[in-house]
């Protein structure tokens, strides 16, 4: 296939890239820097110079590119701020699928994310509603989910992977990335919020696979949703963190985990890392 993957220098576009190259697949490349596509270039992909933002020059790419499928892995975490993602959820997902849509492209695979269900006592499965009642500031990320899944379903066919918690280098959770710095310096706290991690190779390799699947949105994460109780003090020791401090409160409703069978039973995929207790371990300072 033809891929046009915008998010291609992010943490799980870098990773893509080469998987859709090594299949046969030909990969054109969103990215809004020259030095950005130097580095596309060298992991086999003709980049594209354009900013997600500016509808215009995004639409005039795609339709140059002329692919047969568009892969959204656009994110804006670096800073850690919410707004920021669900601002390219929303905005830039919007000019991607009207780009797509006037390009004639026929498919499109998405990166959600599955923690934006509505409270409920078991791991969420796809069939739960978003949690569209949430209070801010969750309202804001549930809104941006809805949005971006709602455009995507725009196109004829479509695939949401609503991917766990990411973890491995390059993410939040890495040896040297934003969680463990916060768990270095004491200000890591667990309780019974549970959480359904994936490590980032196994959410790249998805996202591959993906490319055949059939319309549907779709969990991706590991085998086993956990409370912080039990990963906090896993992943500190991984990080050369002191352990975690313990929290009060009791579980948030949201705070569900997801359930994976869909893509294990159904789908045929199974993650490398089937629990996050060796991924973890294999995470060194």
């Amino acid at each position: 296939m033809h891929v046009f993957l915008a998010g291609a220098t992010g943490v799980l576009g870098r990773r893509i890239v080469p998987l859709l190259v090594a299949e046969g697949h030909r990969v054109t490349a969103l990215t809004r820097t020259t030095e950005g596509g130097a580095s596309l270039l060298v992991l086999g992909a003709v980049p594209a110079l354009a900013d997600v933002y500016d509808a215009e020059a995004l639409t005039r790419v795609v339709r140059v590119a002329s692919p047969d499928v568009v892969m959204h892995q656009l994110t804006d975490l670096s800073r850690g701020v919410t707004g920021a993602n669900a601002r390219i959820r929303v905005a830039g997902t919007r000019n991607l699928v009207d780009a797509a849509l006037r390009a004639g492209v026929p498919r499109i695979v998405a990166q959600s994310i599955a923690w934006a269900y509505e409270p409920g006592e078991e791991p969420a499965g796809e069939s739960v509603p978003l949690d569209l009642t949430a209070p801010e500031p969750r309202r804001t990320s549930v809104e941006g989910v809805r949005s971006l899944e709602a455009a995507v379903r725009e196109l004829p066919e479509w695939v949401i992977l609503r991917y766990g918690m990411l973890y491995g280098p390059g993410t939040w959770y890495a040896a040297d990335g934003m969680m463990a710095d916060r768990a270095r310096a004491g200000g890591l706290t667990v309780g019974a919020d549970v959480t359904s991690f994936v490590h980032a190779d196994d959410a790249a390799e998805a996202a591959v696979r993906a490319l055949t699947w059939p319309s549907a949105a779709v969990n991706i994460c590991d085998d086993e949703p956990a409370p912080a109780d039990d990963w906090g003090p896993v992943f500190a020791a991984a990080v050369g963190a002191p352990p975690p401090a313990p929290g009060n409160a009791e579980r948030q409703g949201w705070a569900r985990g997801a359930d994976n069978a869909c893509a294990r039973e159904e789908l045929g995929w199974t993650p490398g890392r089937p629990s996050w207790r060796k991924g973890f371990a294999a995470l060194t300072p």
